[in-house]
């Protein structure tokens, strides 16, 4: 019988499974139940200034805490990350539609903008929580219309923040990245190190044991 891994993913994005997986960690996944939209007009509504790179830490946090209100993380570790592209002091998060994405890009395109990916770590068991944002700057080549074009009817730039993946197809566009690689992925390795540190918890305890 196997036991439960006691990291657990407040996610079910590829991008983020496969750095875990590739960086050795067994976790499970749990999809969390937030509205990021409420959760981020509510504090402009009480007339908070949030920025970027504050926003991606807050759903981050709201996704971790969650996940960690559910009977499924009871004795587990919560991850929770969000990821949020700034470009002039404007947040973009997803595009969703076609029209956005080409226009994302061509005010992208030769341009640096920064990756922001919040991170949030609860400990279910002690209650304890330790957050970590890693900001990391991207520059994109100039890039034609019609490879603009061709990139975004390939579909890929629709369901990522920033429009891009620079693990993907994007990859062809990005000259240069002053940061962590993983956190414009989706999730930092070492962030979550850190965190695990400030929390007392070994980072070997959730490494996925050795194959037989």
């Amino acid at each position: 019988m196997t036991s439960t891994p006691p990291l657990l993913l407040a996610s079910t994005s590829p991008s983020r499974c496969s750095i875990l997986t590739a960086t050795g960690f067994a976790f499970g996944t749990q999809g969390p139940e937030v509205d990021e939209r409420a959760e981020v007009e509510a504090l402009r509504a009480a007339g908070e200034l949030v920025s970027p790179g504050q926003e991606a830490q807050l759903l981050g946090t709201a996704k971790a805490r969650a996940v960690a209100a559910t009977p499924e993380a009871a004795g587990r570790v919560v991850l929770g990350c969000d990821s949020v592209f700034e470009l002039d002091g404007v947040a973009y998060g997803k595009p969703h539609l076609p029209e956005v994405a080409l226009e994302r890009w061509r005010g992208m395109s030769g341009r640096t903008g920064v990756l922001h990916t919040g991170h949030h770590l609860v400990d279910v068991s002690t209650g304890r929580e330790a957050s970590r944002l890693v900001s990391t700057a991207v520059t994109f080549a100039e890039v034609s219309e019609d490879e603009i074009r061709a990139y975004v009817a390939s579909g890929e730039p629709l369901e990522c923040a920033g429009a891009f993946t620079v693990d993907g197809l994007a990859a062809a566009f990005v000259t240069r990245l002053e940061g962590d690689f993983h956190a414009v992925v989706g999730l930092s390795p070492a962030a979550l190190r850190s965190m695990a540190a400030e929390l007392g918890i070994p980072l070997a305890a959730l490494w996925a044991a050795p194959a037989a």
